[in-house]
């Protein structure tokens, strides 16, 4: 997909990558430059409520036991 930068800075954002990620009028978005590419970030209203349940099933708390005991072996 291609959008044409205006004389004002202004960019289109194509309407299916509007629909896909819930862009809005007045969606805050984050500009992100790292150096090789730039990215552009969709802020969501309820950013806590856009996380719940994206890390289901990848037992944090076995992951925290397991990285406090190598820090507890280190320590030592």
């Amino acid at each position: 997909m291609d959008s044409v930068i205006t004389k004002k800075g202004q960019v289109v954002v194509p309407v299916s990558l509007r629909r896909k990620y819930g862009i809005e009028p007045g969606t805050k978005v984050v500009w992100i430059d790292t150096g090789a590419v730039i990215k552009l970030i969709p802020i969501p209203k309820d950013a806590v409520g856009a996380l719940r349940g994206c890390s289901e099933g990848e037992n944090l708390a076995g992951s925290l036991l397991r990285d406090r005991e190598e820090d507890r072996k280190r320590e030592n």
